[in-house]
């Protein structure tokens, strides 16, 4: 398994937006693409798809911009990836009538593996994945000190 391009992009944007959670103040586009180095057309494209799935919120005006639908410890890694690449492995079954023996044994290693995958997505938070890049970033000061 990978991760696709398009899905690291928004998860770097969402982790940026999470940084910024608290100080209720919607980002800019041209704001988060700077600080995570992503192309703003590309970012435009994610957000849209993120805001269509109840992810973020975006704000018009000169004030505007987007922002987390949600606190960042309530926005599983899951739920990004179900609204980006459609993901939905767990509600899927095992072909009832596999072609042969081989290929059912095959189709339930690989349900397995996508539901144990699933499981890890389901339980890492933005918030988690906020404090898990802020602790490396300690570390690396802590390394060159």
């Amino acid at each position: 398994m990978e991760i696709s391009c398009k899905s690291e992009y928004a998860i770097l944007a969402l982790i940026e937006m999470a940084s910024h959670y608290q100080n209720g103040e919607p980002m800019q586009i041209r704001q988060i693409a700077a600080q995570q180095n992503i192309p703003d057309r590309y970012l435009e494209q994610l957000l849209a798809t993120l805001r269509r799935g109840g992810i973020i919120k975006s704000q018009r005006g000169s004030k505007g911009g987007y922002f987390l639908a949600r606190e960042p410890k309530k926005i599983t890694v899951f739920e990004i990836l179900e609204c980006l690449e459609g993901l939905d492995v767990q509600t899927t079954q095992v072909d009832i009538n596999p072609r042969t023996v081989d290929s059912g044994v095959i189709a339930e290693i690989w349900q397995e593996a996508c539901q144990a995958a699933n499981s890890v997505f389901e339980k890492y938070s933005l918030q988690d994945l906020c404090e898990k890049r802020d602790s490396r970033r300690q570390l690396d000061i802590m390394y060159y000190i």
